[in-house]
């Protein structure tokens, strides 16, 4: 036996996170520079189960479970609905950090995001608690901080949050008022 034979085989260690489609994703900055005023619309369909506990289909997926937690008259089996708003947060800020990095051929090896929004429901849903006005109901502060590493230097890496977080659909969503309106279902 030679000491050839005593080695183990020699594996590759991945340090960088998944790449995505770099060609792609500078084919969709082009398309989106060509038509600026381009939309897609994302349809979700939500069905209460009971108690606070409702199931969401999004696309193809498997539903969106939303519950409340004990305290608040719920099951506690799922994320609550403003958990689920900073969840979207999130990924929308995570989505961006790599599509900016990607751009920049900067290689990440990690990307956490830690969110800690601060809400409080007195008006009880409208259900007879604190008479509220809507700009005191829902978050009333956001904290988001970004843990990445990556091939650039940390004045690179904080460059590339700070783009993400300026162009994120979902951040912009939440810091700007946008129209809203609801009615019966026919």
């Amino acid at each position: 036996m030679s000491n050839t034979d005593l080695l183990e085989p020699v594996t590759t260690v991945r340090t960088a996170l998944r790449p995505i489609d770099r060609d792609g994703l500078l084919a969709f900055a082009e398309k989106g520079r060509n038509n600026p005023q381009a939309r897609g619309t994302n349809k979700v369909h939500t069905v209460m189960e009971g108690q606070y506990r409702s199931l969401s289909k999004v696309g193809n997926h498997g539903p969106v479970v939303v519950d409340e937690p004990l305290h608040l008259f719920g099951q506690d089996t799922a994320p609550a609905p403003g958990e689920i708003v900073l969840s979207g947060l999130g990924g929308c800020l995570a989505v961006g950090i790599q599509a900016v990095a990607t751009w920049k051929e900067v290689k990440l090896s990690r990307i956490e995001i830690f969110l800690e929004g601060d809400i409080g429901n007195p008006a009880a849903w409208g259900a007879g608690g604190a008479s509220k006005s809507p700009p005191e109901m829902g978050f009333q502060a956001i904290r988001v901080k970004v843990l990445i590493e990556g091939g650039a230097p940390r004045e690179v890496l904080d460059e590339i949050v700070t783009q993400a977080n300026y162009f994120s659909p979902v951040a912009n969503s939440m810091r700007n008022p946008i129209p809203f309106t609801i009615g019966m279902a026919d």
